[in-house]
């Protein structure tokens, strides 16, 4: 698959994470893509700009407004309701700078047989830089490979970032199709 020219910033806030951007070739074609805590909907344009359906949740009404403009948007507080996506999935589920361990699960059980889940967010040591500060929305280590069980890690990362300087753990993660066919190619190549 080659990526196509997207009018999409490289840096700044409406830029769409260059991780998300780098594993997107993952998603199989068409399939509905799933961003959680999706904000103003940066994910939601990118992966609709690649020709897939897109479903953003936020507990923000005027991110879920914005967001509205690009696909399906579900206004829900997901840390403290019910999920609204119950018994639905997606080739794609994204989660980006967000985290409520209680949902870990449910966020793995959402990802389809052949779908990806691309999740990047703080990680334990951003509090000497910046914030989040908090343990409670910082991943521990190895924190997302122990989420990830249940589905085949085709890459992960925890580390430092610069500009702007901060501590990440990351991951992507396929739920391997079980068609009885050969297995699975899962292109490792970097972003172009």
């Amino acid at each position: 698959m080659n990526f196509i020219a997207t009018p999409f910033p490289a840096r700044g806030p409406d830029a769409p994470s260059e991780w998300v951007r780098r594993w997107s070739h993952l998603v199989p074609s068409g399939a509905p893509v799933l961003d959680v805590a999706c904000g103003a909907g940066r994910h939601l344009r990118w992966f609709q700009a690649l020709g897939h359906p897109v479903t953003g949740i936020d507990r923000d009404p005027l991110a879920v407004q914005a967001a509205a403009e690009v696909g399906e948007a579900i206004a829900a507080d997901i840390e403290h309701g019910p999920w609204p996506l119950a018994g639905r999935s997606f080739g794609a589920v994204v989660v980006t700078n967000y985290l409520w361990r209680p949902l870990l699960p449910t966020i793995v059980d959402s990802v389809a047989p052949g779908g990806v889940l691309l999740y990047e967010t703080f990680a334990c040591g951003n509090e000497t830089v910046g914030r989040p500060a908090r343990p409670d929305f910082l991943l521990r280590p190895g924190e997302l490979l122990s989420a990830c069980t249940l589905l085949r890690v085709v890459a992960y990362e925890d580390g430092f970032l610069d500009g702007p300087a901060r501590f990440v753990q990351r991951i992507t993660a396929v739920r391997v199709a079980e068609d009885g066919l050969s297995p699975a190619r899962h292109p490792l190549r970097a972003l172009s």
